[in-house]
């Protein structure tokens, strides 16, 4: 009789509400009785319900955790709780397109509301083996060292490793400007932990560029709760999800910066009192990243190809951040402070980056063949350097010198200028096709241009201006 006098009768249950036992920062302790609401249920407390809490774990039969998404100002022993009975629910659908969002699915650019979206809970499962697709295509992107040495793959997943300030979002909104040309299908632009400064500036650039009518912009930004800043991935990827399995689009994800999505994990599971890890990482990292990662995959129906900004913590790529983001990447573009410093934009280094596209198997032979003489070379050049320093080079062998002049001129010809730039720079930017990319690594290869000086190859487009501006 127990058994039968606990199943409620009544067709639609009425959610029980809980109490707050206790606030510390942004971690909430709810008391709810014997009906605990399920892990990722959204919680709503304050006045007009302003205070989100979703519940991460439970303590026991009768408390749960859970971290705010919003500031808990205000927040007090003993005040009501209210079970949402659902999860954090992200928009989707053709309304959502040249909007701004945050980890809600509030708009925030002033426009005013959505009305006519499909809601869908941004915790969703990875789509199984047997529905991805296993074929390896090219995705160019018009930057000459970025095609040749680092190629990037339909459907892949790229990361853009550097410092403080060598250049990744440049590189990022450059990559948006050539793709969007190109590239027919949808872009979602993710800023986990952004500074406020770059989210305008870059809603103000892609405006100006006309390419807002296929793009949706989504913010976590630094200054908001870490729950914010570690949800909104989840949620760009709800939506890139709808373009490409209900609308059957291709998809362009761009995430800047995923380290800040591992290091609000970080400060939450801090809070959560979890014990940390190796360098005071959280010790569920791991799952926590691929939970996101994994989302991101080739289907029958589409591609979403994702291209993450990752912040390397004092240039360090040993970091258990770096190592544990590396290991899901088909490509990892290593920017180099080294190269910065010395004027070679984008200051990519080209031996520490790499592709797992660069085999023979999906490029062309001449592709991987002239992709390996240039590493060869440069990497030559490099061994060369400490000699140069010390004795001159004077002292070097004729052979030596011809591969240190091919190695300069080479690095020369694989900067290039940007669109997104040109109002510091003053050059206009340059968008180049694989074959001009290759033909000219060959022809300084060959030693076509023996006799003209390596800066006529500084920050041109292809090798045929390189006579011009000699």
């Amino acid at each position: 009789m127990g058994v039968m006098e606990a199943i409620p009768t009544n067709k639609s249950p009425i959610l029980p509400q809980g109490n707050v036992v206790s606030v510390r920062g942004s971690v909430v302790d709810v008391y709810f009785g014997d009906q605990l609401p399920p892990i990722y249920t959204l919680l709503r407390a304050g006045n007009d319900d302003q205070i989100a809490i979703e519940v991460l774990s439970q303590l026991s039969s009768t408390l749960v955790r859970g971290i705010a998404l919003t500031p808990t100002q205000g927040l007090a022993r003993g005040m009501a709780v209210k079970n949402t009975g659902g999860t954090i629910m992200a928009p989707t659908g053709k309304a959502i397109f040249s909007r701004m969002f945050d980890v809600f699915g509030n708009t925030i650019d002033r426009l005013g509301p959505i009305t006519d979206a499909q809601w869908r809970s941004i915790h969703q499962d990875p789509p199984p083996l047997g529905r991805r697709s296993t074929k390896s295509e090219i995705f160019e992107t018009g930057i000459k060292l970025i095609d040749v040495l680092v190629p990037l793959e339909r459907g892949g997943k790229a990361g853009l490793f550097g410092g403080a300030g060598v250049g990744k979002t440049v590189l990022l909104t450059e990559m948006i400007h050539n793709m969007i040309g190109h590239h027919e299908g949808v872009s979602i632009f993710c800023g986990v932990g952004e500074r406020c400064r770059e989210g305008e500036e870059l809603y103000r650039d892609m405006k100006e560029a006309g390419v807002l009518p296929n793009m949706v912009m989504l913010f976590g930004q630094m200054n908001e709760p870490p729950g914010a800043r570690f949800r909104i991935g989840q949620a760009a990827l709800t939506m890139a999800e709808y373009f490409r399995d209900d609308e059957h689009r291709d998809v362009l994800l761009l995430m800047d910066n995923i380290f800040r999505f591992i290091q609000a994990g970080m400060e939450m599971s801090g809070l959560m009192g979890q014990m940390p890890s190796r360098l005071g990482y959280q010790p569920t990292m791991a799952t926590e990243l691929a939970r996101l990662e994994e989302r991101i995959a080739n289907t029958d129906t589409g591609a979403i190809t994702s291209i993450q900004a990752v912040y390397v913590p004092a240039d360090d790529l040993t970091d258990p951040a770096s190592v544990h983001t590396f290991s899901h990447l088909s490509a990892s573009i290593v920017l180099s402070r080294k190269r910065a410093s010395e004027g070679l934009y984008p200051a990519i280094d080209p031996l520490q980056s790499n592709s797992k596209m660069a085999t023979p198997g999906i490029v062309s032979d001449r592709h991987y063949r002239l992709a390996q003489d240039i590493r060869q070379t440069l990497a030559q050049y490099e061994d060369l350097k400490d000699i140069i320093a010390m004795l001159g080079l004077e002292q070097l062998s004729p052979d030596d010198r011809n591969v240190v002049f091919r190695a300069r001129k080479l690095e020369r010809f694989l900067t290039q200028p940007f669109f997104t730039t040109e109002q510091f720079s003053g050059i206009s930017g340059k968008l180049v096709s694989l074959e001009d990319a290759l033909d000219g690594c060959e022809k300084i290869l060959h030693d076509d241009f023996k006799d003209l000086p390596e800066s006529a190859f500084y920050m041109i487009g292809s090798i045929d201006e390189a006579l011009k501006k000699a």
